[in-house]
């Protein structure tokens, strides 16, 4: 199915389609239209957020109703008032050219009389939060025994949020013969269970593989000590001038201070927890989707169903517990094919967590420098000079202005001109970050033992870059070749025709034999060979503003005034600029 037009949809909904600009089906679009469009059985599909799932299963629904039904057909749950909403519009869109098909979100938090009016008043489709949907149906408001399709729309976060009981209340009292569809980024155990307890041998279709992070998506991290945390955060946000994105924290009271910090500094930023009220929540929602703040504080349920195009950034201010959570939160970044960056800021002692959800992702999860004063000002000196760069001239405004400007600055040289038209805007930003030191954290533990060559043995690998080797691909080989293990690996250093790596000491005799055994491109790995003078001075030498991947963070332990305040307001938009180096991980 190469666009909606040979999909077979009825007019009316491809006119919708049209005018919606949607030409050509998403891959997870692409599965479910033709299943869905030709069968009624129960289907299970594993999509990440943003990857079109609301077309996915309400374009074959809208596709069976006539609009002269008067009894409700469809029942749709999903964890969060936003998501219903979201879901709720998407529909009407679709349903422009349908008018005799009504719908109606129902979620708690606003006027339940309002939404039983709604119901009262006769629809075909309901959208509801699992709380507010069990709550209408015990006042026999809300009747579901004649429905004829429930989906589960992200079901894992359902779970997640704690619905499990109102989940089973609500399908207890649907018809055995229903279709049922059940959408989840994951698929933890407690999704199977509701599988085989509501579901008829479903059908399973992927957008990509389960639990694996989406490839749009740059994943890195900083190691800083406890007390630089939030210094890491300010620096992340002024070397990304034009930042667009959410920040993760583990409590509603850490949410809270790290918005009003980031406020108090002069960061557009607020809070977004479970202690706001419904008006404060929309409010903030509001202002973070016209982009009036460039940075969202959030937990993660607070968070969930959130829908909002174009981050640019997600970054964990805490690690999560659950690998599944940094999925979701990396997830809401690099959306409909565009690139986004998830960005970790931890202490030494959290690189177990990060072996860990790189495993999870199949993708590495790189070591960054927190970028120098020196590094921030030059990227805000140059996001200053392409705005003015960009400002259009209006002959009009200026004309009457510009005698006595000329005549003003007459005898100074235009050099200088520039220079002080500079430093005026920016002689605060200088000022704040020209004694600021570098918080990066060395492990030195970890340091003396590879020096020492106590810790780690170090391996050769004869494919590189030329072959396409990443260190994912290492990785996820490590992990294919030992899937019962889980390894340290230290260094990677990729060359173009050859790789070298460490690996934990204890793993040297075990690591050798599964490769002999591999079919890989001709694949040999071997330890000894590589412990020469040449792989020594790649290991050993420093890269300014190089990618580093290892076990522990490089850098000079050191502190940052955390009461400083950032000199100006933030605001309006700017090239990004990043700090690469030599291909050394």
């Amino acid at each position: 199915m190469n666009s909606f037009e040979t999909s077979g949809l009825k007019p009316e909904l491809l006119s919708a389609l049209k005018d919606l600009g949607f030409v050509t089906p998403t891959p997870i679009q692409q599965q479910t239209l033709s299943l869905l469009l030709e069968s009624k059985r129960d289907l299970i599909a594993l999509a990440q957020t943003g990857t079109g799932k609301t077309a996915a299963f309400s374009l074959p629904m809208l596709q069976s109703l006539t609009g002269k039904e008067n009894e409700i057909r469809v029942l749709i749950l999903a964890p969060t008032r936003e998501l219903c909403l979201q879901i709720a519009n998407d529909i009407k869109s679709y349903t422009k050219y349908l008018p005799g098909i009504k719908s109606v979100a129902v979620y708690g938090g606003a006027n339940i009389m309002t939404q039983i009016s709604a119901l009262r008043d006769g629809v075909q489709i309901v959208i509801g939060t699992p709380g507010r949907t069990l709550d209408l149906i015990k006042r026999n408001k809300l009747k579901v025994d004649k429905i004829e399709t429930l989906v589960l729309d992200e079901a894992d976060e359902m779970l997640s949020m704690g619905f499990k009981d109102e989940l089973d209340a609500i399908l207890a009292g649907t018809p055995e013969d229903k279709q049922v569809l059940l959408f989840s980024a994951t698929m933890p155990d407690e999704i199977r269970h509701i599988a085989s307890r509501y579901m008829h041998n479903p059908q399973e279709v992927s957008a990509g593989k389960a639990n694996k992070g989406n490839e749009m998506i740059t994943h890195y991290y900083y190691v800083v000590s406890a007390k630089d945390r939030y210094n890491a955060l300010k620096r992340i946000a002024d070397v990304n001038p034009d930042i667009y994105g959410i920040i993760f924290c583990r409590t509603k009271a850490e949410t809270q201070e790290i918005a009003d910090k980031l406020g108090h500094d002069g960061y557009n930023a607020d809070a977004l927890h479970g202690d706001l009220s419904q008006a404060q929540r929309d409010y903030v929602m509001n202002r973070f989707r016209k982009r009036q703040l460039q940075m969202l504080v959030a937990t993660d349920v607070a968070a969930r169903g959130l829908d909002v195009n174009d981050l640019s950034h997600v970054i964990n201010y805490n690690l999560p517990d659950d690998p599944e959570v940094y999925i979701h939160r990396s997830g809401r970044t690099g959306r409909a094919g565009k690139t986004g960056e998830s960005v970790s800021i931890v202490h030494s002692k959290e690189m177990g967590k990060i072996r860990q959800l790189e495993r999870k992702i199949g993708k590495s999860i790189d070591l960054a420098r927190v970028p120098t004063g020196k590094e921030i000002c030059e990227v805000q000196l140059l996001n200053l000079i392409t705005k003015v760069k960009e400002v259009e001239i209006n002959e009009d405004r200026i004309k009457p202005f510009l005698p006595a400007i000329m005549d003003s600055i007459a005898n100074i040289d235009h050099i200088d001109l520039i220079k002080k038209f500079v430093l005026v805007e920016f002689n605060r930003f200088i000022d704040y970050y020209k004694d600021a030191v570098d918080i990066n954290v060395v492990d030195k533990s970890s340091r003396e033992a590879r020096a020492s060559g106590s810790g780690f043995v170090k391996f050769f690998m004869n494919h590189g870059s030329q072959s396409k080797i990443t260190p994912g691909i290492l990785i996820n080989l490590i992990n294919e070749h030992l899937p019962d293990q889980s390894i340290d690996i230290g260094k990677i250093d990729i060359h173009k025709s050859m790789t070298l790596f460490e690996v934990d000491a204890k793993y040297k005799d075990m690591l050798v034999e599964a490769f002999k055994r591999t079919n890989y491109k001709g694949l040999i790995v071997r330890p000894d060979q590589a412990a020469g003078p040449g792989f020594e001075r790649s290991f050993n030498r420093e890269s300014s503003g190089g990618r580093r991947y290892g076990g522990k963070g490089d850098g000079a332990r050191s502190s940052e005034r955390s009461g400083d305040r950032k000199p100006y307001a933030r605001g309006g938009d700017a090239s990004k600029s990043k700090y690469k180096g030599k291909k050394s991980y």
